[in-house]
């Protein structure tokens, strides 16, 4: 749309959602106003920074955080060790640190995994005797959690303005998801000048994360007129700034909008819910802690649509209208609608199926397992337009071991 260009990109406005959304280039100053509010109207002194190792350095972030902190006198203890896929021990080693500091607030610092992890720290800082696999395996049944503020560094998830959180237990295979609404983290900030030195590749990786969060908000049982709207969206723009972001890094104005087409995604699918592809790849990367999030969701993506599709044509012809233009929405195009997704994907790199990081044939009983057994998924299947059972989830994954085009 002409419009777009013509928005001034370094505009701070609020995106207001359930969460406080400081939004756009140099919304990271923001958080003296934050830090203010912290000490001055909360009473807070004491807070623990979550992160991974050094993407907080790297994006910028801490340039402005820490001086922050320092001005209004807050004190901190840091957490530097999530990985790209939090676990349970992650999150009890976190907790013990801000136990012991005595931290009254939680600031996660990156992109889903360590401020997911930060979530989950602010509700054990409140029940210090639970773990973090007591509150995966839904072992007690919180209602409170310290607050939470996120900075967020990658333009995907979404959990900056949203309920959910995930978590992995390495031993059991498992990859649940939480959901509270007293988990929304109180403020939030999308800069997109902090993701200008995303790798190629994570660039890919979140995005893709983002478009399946709309994939499956306008298609559960749960969706709604807001969610599809939203989905519409989040599909155009990923389509025409995706490419963009990946030619010239440093586009701001790419990255602004594929950090929009995010926050609106995670909007989105609060409101609308998810099902199949999410759950189906959370034991992808349970089994496999190293792959990436939004890879196992692209592999399984194009699987997906060709199994919903003749339940959701009107809806998935709509929202792929950017990608899929010859789509009429009736369900028996669903193959061909898989298949134009898939040569998208393609078309911005992401090639890989299952078979190319080391699933096969012989994995799918036990990956259908998991997807049946692992505590929270249930309620994802739960919502997806067409019944879960286990010949669905079977032939979504065999579908995802090679490409649909062969």
């Amino acid at each position: 749309m002409l419009w777009e260009s013509r928005l001034p990109i370094n505009q701070v406005f609020e995106l207001r959602c359930r969460t406080i959304d400081y939004f756009g280039v140099g919304a990271i100053n923001k958080f003296y106003d934050i830090a203010k509010d912290l000490k001055e109207n909360r009473d807070i002194d004491k807070v623990l920074l979550v992160t991974g190792k050094s993407s907080y350095k790297k994006c910028g972030a801490w340039d402005v955080i820490k001086p922050a902190l320092e001005k209004y006198g807050i004190e901190y203890v840091h957490y530097d060790k999530v990985g790209p896929n939090p676990t349970v021990d992650m999150i009890d080693e976190a907790k013990e640190m801000g136990v012991e500091f005595g931290a009254q607030a939680v600031i996660g610092i990156g992109g889903g995994s360590p401020i997911d992890t930060a979530k989950s720290v602010a509700i054990l800082l409140e029940y210090p005797d639970k773990t973090g696999k007591d509150l995966y395996e839904f072992k007690f049944k919180p209602t409170k959690a310290k607050p939470i503020i996120a900075i967020n560094t990658t333009h995907g998830t979404g959990t900056e303005v949203d309920r959910f959180a995930v978590a992995s237990i390495l031993e059991k295979e498992y990859k649940p998801a939480i959901a509270y609404d007293f988990i929304y983290p109180l403020y939030a900030i999308d800069d997109p000048a902090l993701m200008t030195k995303l790798p190629a590749n994570q660039t890919r990786y979140v995005t893709i994360d983002a478009l399946n969060h709309v994939n499956e908000a306008a298609t559960t049982k749960a969706t709604n007129p807001y969610s599809i709207l939203l989905a519409q969206e989040t599909v155009r723009l990923i389509s025409k700034y995706l490419p963009a972001a990946l030619a010239h890094p440093e586009n701001l104005q790419a990255r602004y909008y594929l950090l929009y087409a995010s926050a609106i995604a995670g909007i989105s699918f609060d409101n609308g819910l998810l099902h199949f592809t999410h759950a189906l790849e959370h034991p992808l990367s349970a089994v496999k802690p190293d792959l990436p999030h939004g890879l196992g969701l692209a592999m399984l993506l194009p699987a997906v649509v060709k199994h919903i599709y003749p339940a959701t044509a009107e809806i998935l012809a709509e929202v792929y209208r950017p990608i899929a233009p010859e789509a009429k929405g009736y369900p028996g195009e669903a193959e061909f609608v898989a298949k134009r997704i898939e040569q998208w994907l393609f078309s911005i790199g992401i090639k890989e199926k299952l078979t190319d990081v080391g699933f096969g044939e012989d994995d799918i009983d036990k990956l259908t397992k998991l997807a049946m057994e692992t505590p929270g998924l249930d309620g994802l299947l739960a919502m997806a337009p067409v019944e879960a059972n286990e010949d669905v989830i079977r032939a979504i994954y065999r579908d995802s071991l090679y490409p649909l085009s062969e």
